[in-house]
């Protein structure tokens, strides 16, 4: 399945990813599952990023490295891709591209993921894209609207 979505803030896109740090991610958390990040190496390629979902009678740990980084004049992006996913997710590729739109930027979150059954891509399709368009408002009060 995949999920993209676009944010446009009015920084240019150098600012933007600079933004992209360990306070920004801990902010980008939905409400739930609560999230206890375990690791933050950052944004660079082999970097690591490793939480503890809690979801009240279980917890599981979700763990991504940073597989590609690249910068050009009109964009900077980074991907990182699931190592240890939890239970309900067999594959996970999230490419995090800031273009320049005009002064400002567009953020896009352009999502890959697969369960272990293609209905339940399905069904975890509303959740997930919720999770994400969460960050919509967050990142338009961090690097302006």
């Amino acid at each position: 399945m995949r999920i993209l979505l676009k944010t446009f803030v009015s920084k240019p896109p150098a600012e933007v990813f600079a933004g992209f740090d360990e306070a920004l991610f801990l902010r980008l958390a939905p409400p739930f599952p609560p999230v206890r990040l375990k690791r933050f190496d950052g944004c660079a390629v082999g970097d690591v990023v490793s939480l503890e979902l809690n979801f009240i009678f279980f917890r599981n740990t979700w763990e991504s490295h940073i597989t590609a980084q690249a910068t050009t004049e009109k964009e900077i992006y980074f991907i990182d891709e699931g190592v240890k996913l939890p239970f309900f997710l067999k594959h996970w590729k999230h490419k995090h591209l800031i273009e320049q739109a005009g002064k400002g930027s567009c953020i896009i979150d352009d999502i890959e993921y697969k369960s272990p059954f293609w209905l339940l891509d399905y069904l975890l399709y509303p959740v997930m894209y919720l999770q994400f368009a969460y960050r919509k408002p967050i990142y338009k009060k961090v690097f302006g609207k």
